[in-house]
């Protein structure tokens, strides 16, 4: 077997590791948000402290990546994969921050159950990256991230019907719709991730 004459560098798989766990940190700390909504100023704070958090792994990791002259594979992949783990941190906070600037009294069950969504994902993209390195036995991750973002836009279009036939005040129904989207937004940007593993497995199959 010829061996590389310059080895990569695998530093890269405990960074990615890092920044998915920074990414479920966040996305359980909105799942409480959602369940302990008394605490939401404090719980907002965190999220934002996990937002700076992952920008500066994502630059980290950039700077990484300039002074890596072999990397464990494409270079346009893994700033394809920290911009989507970004991607994801970054709307999970805007939800939280929308919630507040909004005033709403209290999250919705179709909320709630978006953000279920999202933690689920988040640990699927997680589990799938701890496990990256081998480039082997990630079909069932994505295959499960796509479920879910199915099982998410279930959730979204019932959600949105229900403020239209429920006869809400219009400017409510206008709030709630910025929320369910947003959500929606953050469920589509973990299959953004997903998409993203594929493509890196595909490559190296």
């Amino acid at each position: 077997m010829r061996l590389p004459l310059i080895p990569r560098d695998n530093r890269f798989f405990d960074l990615f590791v890092e920044d998915a766990a920074n990414m479920v940190a966040a996305a359980r700390v909105l799942e409480q948000f959602m369940r302990n909504y008394g605490e939401r100023e404090r719980l907002a704070s965190q999220l934002r402290d996990a937002e700076h958090a992952g920008d500066q792994m994502s630059h980290n990791i950039g700077r990484q990546l300039e002074q890596t002259f072999v990397t464990p594979f494409d270079r346009e992949d893994i700033h394809a994969l920290i911009s989507r783990l970004d991607d994801v941190v970054d709307l999970i906070e805007e939800v939280a921050d929308t919630f507040i600037l909004y005033g709403i009294e209290a999250p919705t069950p179709v909320a709630v159950e978006q953000t279920e969504i999202i933690v689920r994902q988040c640990e699927q993209v997680a589990e799938a990256l701890a496990n990256l390195r081998t480039f082997k036995g990630l079909e069932q991750y994505w295959i499960e991230i796509h479920r879910l973002e199915n099982e998410g836009d279930r959730i979204v279009r019932r959600g949105i019907a229900e403020l239209f036939t429920n006869g809400g005040d219009a400017v409510d129904v206008i709030k709630w719709k910025d929320v369910y989207t947003l959500l929606e937004e953050a469920i589509d940007a973990c299959e953004d991730v997903a998409n993203v593993i594929e493509r890196i497995v595909v490559k190296h199959a």
